[in-house]
């Protein structure tokens, strides 16, 4: 799959995360490359916390956003499914390994490694300037009718 998971299933979402239709959000764009899913991102001066450093919120929040489609994905594959089904985060960490440099892009890795038919956990990376600079672990769930997030894509 080329085209980026956001833009396919969700071109009107507002996540600040990962939505392309918020104009002052990150706009992650995620893509599957075999089992993994991978997105490459440009921070701006804006997102810093301190000169040349990534601020750890944001750092948090691209992995969440990122984790949360590789889940999403892995659900419809699993189903068999045309579309992703609405996901959740249930719970994450984050593990900030040394300070994120700006200068350059972020690349980020997220994999699957437990599902149901309900929930997948998935395990990510950020790397920056050539090294791992974060890594984490999320559970994220697809929601049912009545959650305020059920068919927000």
């Amino acid at each position: 799959m080329s085209e980026n998971l956001q833009d396919r299933y969700s071109p009107q979402g507002a996540c600040f995360g990962c939505g392309p239709s918020n104009t002052q959000g990150l706009r992650i764009k995620s893509r599957v490359e075999g089992d993994l899913v991978v997105a490459d991102w440009q921070p701006e001066k804006h997102h810093e916390a301190f000169p040349g450093m990534l601020s750890g919120g944001i750092t948090g929040t691209l992995l969440d956003c990122h984790s949360n489609w590789a889940a999403a994905y892995h659900l419809m594959k699993q189903a068999g499914a045309d579309a992703p089904p609405c996901t959740v985060t249930a719970d994450f960490s984050v593990k900030l390994r040394r300070p994120t440099p700006t200068a350059g892009p972020c690349h980020l890795v997220a994999q699957l490694v437990e599902i149901s038919e309900d929930r997948a956990v998935i395990e990510a990376s950020l790397e920056a300037g050539g090294k791992v600079c974060a890594t984490f672990r999320g559970t994220f769930v697809a929601v049912k009718p009545g959650h305020p997030a059920y068919h927000r894509w």
